[in-house]
């Protein structure tokens, strides 16, 4: 796993894939893992200065460093990071479960074709991401540029955190209630950290929590 992208998320991943190991194995079983786990701080200073080369060199170094480690996959415990995916797969020779390739597939099991994409704004607004639903049959659509601005400042500078705000939730059901005016049929939580506000019982959409899709993913993967 590779993680810190950010701590709060990563906790959860720990423990969902310890959990659905357990409940699929049984008795005292747990998942082995190696994880690497960023100061955060680190990369948001290089994504303020638009240095996704530097970015990514952090990355290709965590995972290089966990194949010396000898693991199977890697896990990236944020969906941003899934940009990196195609040149980490070259550098490493290592399968990555891809967290849009699950999140499709639980998509397309429930029937939907059109869905509001929340995340960071590098998620909403470059194609890394919609570009792998659509190429799944999948159409995404984004808040405007309002709202993205809004949903990518109350990640970094709430949900990082640990800061779950009412308010912060309230406006977060607005523009998803938005998107659902503009057709959207459910609604891809496309930050790990979101799922730690926004939950099924919130809204009458249905909602994809990524964090939970990939975490159990990547049992799927490991356990396959």
């Amino acid at each position: 796993m590779i993680g810190g992208t950010g701590w709060p998320s990563t906790l959860e991943y720990y423990r969902i894939i310890n959990q659905e190991t357990n409940q699929r194995l049984g008795g005292l079983s747990s998942a082995k893992i190696m994880l690497s786990s960023f100061n955060y701080a680190e990369i948001d200073a290089l994504n303020k200065k638009e240095d996704h080369a530097g970015v990514y060199k952090l990355v290709l170094d965590a995972a290089q460093g966990l194949k010396k480690c000898s693991v199977d996959c890697i896990v990236l415990c944020a969906n941003t990071l899934h940009q990196y995916v195609e040149e980490l797969e070259k550098k490493t020779d290592l399968k990555i479960v891809h967290i849009a390739d699950a999140t499709a597939k639980e998509i397309k099991r429930n029937g939907i074709s059109r869905i509001g994409l929340l995340g960071t704004r590098f998620t909403m607004e470059m194609d890394f991401y919609t570009k792998r639903l659509k190429d799944k049959g999948i159409e995404s659509i984004v808040p405007d540029k309002q709202g993205r601005d809004f949903i990518h400042n109350a990640i970094m500078n709430e949900l990082l955190k640990e800061v779950f705000k009412k308010e912060t939730k309230e406006k977060f059901l607005s523009i998803i209630n938005e998107l659902q005016t503009r057709g959207a049929q459910g609604i891809v939580l496309g930050c790990t950290e979101i799922p730690l506000l926004i939950k099924q019982s919130d809204t009458n959409l249905l909602v994809f929590n990524t964090l939970e899709i990939h975490a159990k993913a990547a049992v799927d993967y490991a356990l396959g």
